[in-house]
């Protein structure tokens, strides 16, 4: 899978192929999918794991907030497949010990939160993931400010929780729109005010309420 993407040039940073080399998708992949085809698997609920060159882009642009002892915010951690990502990006070995930071994930979905702790217990950072049942619109506050925010779903507009919640120095990378829709990268600078551009064109689930989710709305 990382060749494939390495050959299409989706890569411009070796530390985030090395770490996609060492995760393993099909952990997060309901059986009977192809686990390692560039493209979004359906994960039940109405709810899907985005394809690993939108985890690959996204990575990417939160890289340089994603260093250890720094706190990530995943919303959509139902397939935790970026999550995993985030808590190896902000981790660092050293000699001694493990310099880590914090890594939350939330998901409305009490059965996809269920299943995703389930299936973190089988990855190499289970003992430092925490996923959370809440919906991510609102974030987690308890946690913030944090260094990297991550949202795996199609907002209407970018919520102002998540604004808040976001550390000045901070990136979020969200997509943003309704039938048409944009990877937006939200930098929040040292003075509170907000700097917002567009990646790319993407198409994600939305992110809506638990109840408009299951009618697929």
């Amino acid at each position: 899978m990382v060749d494939n993407l390495k050959r299409y040039g989706v890569f411009n940073s070796d530390k985030v192929a090395e770490v996609m080399e060492n995760i393993d998708r099909a952990l997060f992949v309901p059986n009977g999918n192809s686990a390692y085809a560039d493209t979004p698997m359906p994960i039940g609920y109405n709810a899907t794991i985005s394809a690993p060159h939108m985890h690959a882009t996204c990575l990417q642009l939160l890289e340089d907030y994603l260093k250890p002892g720094m706190h990530a915010l995943d919303v959509g951690s139902g397939a935790p497949f970026s999550f995993d990502f985030l808590v190896f990006v902000i981790q660092e070995r050293t000699e001694t010990q493990w310099l880590q930071g914090r890594a939350i994930g939330v998901d409305h979905i009490p059965e996809l939160v269920e299943t995703s702790i389930k299936n973190v217990e089988k990855s190499a950072a289970a003992s430092l993931l925490k996923v959370l049942n809440t919906d991510g619109r609102q974030g987690w506050p308890e946690f913030a400010p944090y260094d990297a925010i991550h949202v795996g779903a199609a907002a209407p507009e970018i919520p102002q929780p998540l604004i808040e919640q976001l550390k000045p120095g901070g990136r979020m990378v969200i997509p943003v729109g309704s039938i048409f829709q944009d990877l937006k990268v939200v930098d929040k600078n040292q003075d509170g005010s907000i700097s917002v551009r567009t990646e790319t064109s993407v198409r994600y689930v939305p992110l809506t309420s638990k109840d408009a989710q299951l009618r697929g709305n």
